[in-house]
């Protein structure tokens, strides 16, 4: 099948690594269908492993597009990334943007601001929910980078994030759909396409059961640990036999009571100090089973706290990709063999 370029499907998506992620990691690709017989799509995901890589992939994808940018943004405080959206606007291509309201409107304000006069459509993200923490980047409704980072330049160099790029036409076409209604603040149930976590909908339910699924281990990093419901399902993890890691910034020793009952259970729990210039755990990862038939991995915006998963719009995804669990496992492994044990103080 032909697009109207006169690439097939196939072959743009076998060029999606090196126009969209050059020096990306976890490139995988899964032909759904031969070229030639039927319909044909490629889909493809790449991981993107922040400190380590910078934010060339993320730029390389913004000036990729041809014809449209839909973003989804927490916090959008860099200079560089909003420079692009503009020079894309001024180019021709419609660039649209969402930026949160409630708790960051201040951090928010000056790009908002910039991006109104360069013609980008920008608007407040809708009050419904108490933030929109959802981190997302849709170039010509073809592509899709689901995050756990904001764009926050002043973050970039300490702190551990990822990134999935992704090019699934139900996953894109899902976003595209939620990204319509949120721009408008219309009321929309979000699809979930192929793999897709969404809050305040779905995240609670998908990532309960993907740990209690979880037969022989779960490596985790997040920003929070307050919601009873995943510290008790951690816990009875950890008491059926499953090996259980987690790897979180220890800020101010705020979980001091939902660590203690995690390593009761028998959860390992690494940690680093909270401080201004430290490697600091911003990732939202859980992976379940690596090694196994059924190995899978959750990356998204969602903290495991109350408000990410029953009031905030958030979107993460479930992946199978061999080279990003392979990514996700080398890499929080390492994280958790840096920290420090945690015991109660």
């Amino acid at each position: 099948m032909k697009d109207r370029c006169g690439l097939s499907v196939a072959v743009k998506a076998a060029l999606f690594a090196s126009v969209f992620c050059t020096g990306c990691a976890g490139v995988s690709a899964q032909t759904l269908a031969n070229e030639g017989t039927q319909a044909s799509t490629t889909v493809t995901q790449t991981l993107v492993i922040e400190p380590d890589q910078g934010l060339t992939p993320i730029y390389n994808l913004i000036q990729s597009a041809k014809s449209s940018i839909d973003m989804t943004m927490y916090e959008l405080v860099d200079t560089q990334a909003s420079g692009l959206l503009c020079t894309a606007a001024e180019n021709g291509i419609a660039v649209r943007v969402i930026l949160d309201q409630n708790l960051e409107k201040s951090n928010n304000q000056a790009a908002y601001t910039q991006l109104q006069n360069c013609g980008v459509s920008v608007v407040w993200a809708w009050t419904k929910y108490a933030a929109t923490h959802q981190k997302t980047i849709t170039i010509d409704n073809t592509t899709s980078a689901v995050m756990t980072l904001n764009l926050t330049s002043r973050y970039y160099s300490t702190t551990r994030d990822f990134a999935v790029i992704e090019n699934d036409p139900s996953d894109v076409a899902a976003i595209e759909s939620t990204f319509n209604s949120d721009f408008k603040a219309q009321t929309i149930t979000p699809p979930v396409g192929d793999d897709l976590v969404w809050s305040p909908t779905v995240s609670k339910t998908d990532l309960v059961n993907l740990i209690n699924g979880a037969k022989d281990s779960l490596l985790i990093e997040n920003e929070e640990m307050s919601y009873s419901t995943i510290v008790t399902a951690l816990e009875n993890a950890a008491k059926r036999g499953v090996k259980v890691t987690v790897c979180m910034t220890n800020d101010d020793n705020d979980y001091e009571s939902e660590f203690e009952a995690l390593t009761k259970a028998g959860v390992k729990i690494s940690t680093y100090p909270d401080t201004t210039t430290g490697f600091y755990v911003h990732a939202k990862v859980i992976v379940a089973d690596y090694g196994t038939s059924t190995a899978k991995a959750f990356v998204g915006s969602e903290n495991f706290s109350s408000a990410s998963l029953t009031e905030n719009r958030e979107l993460g995804l479930i992946t199978t990709t061999a080279a990003i669990m392979t990514q996700l496992n080398n890499t929080l492994s390492s994280d958790y063999a840096g920290g420090t044990p945690w015991t109660k103080s």
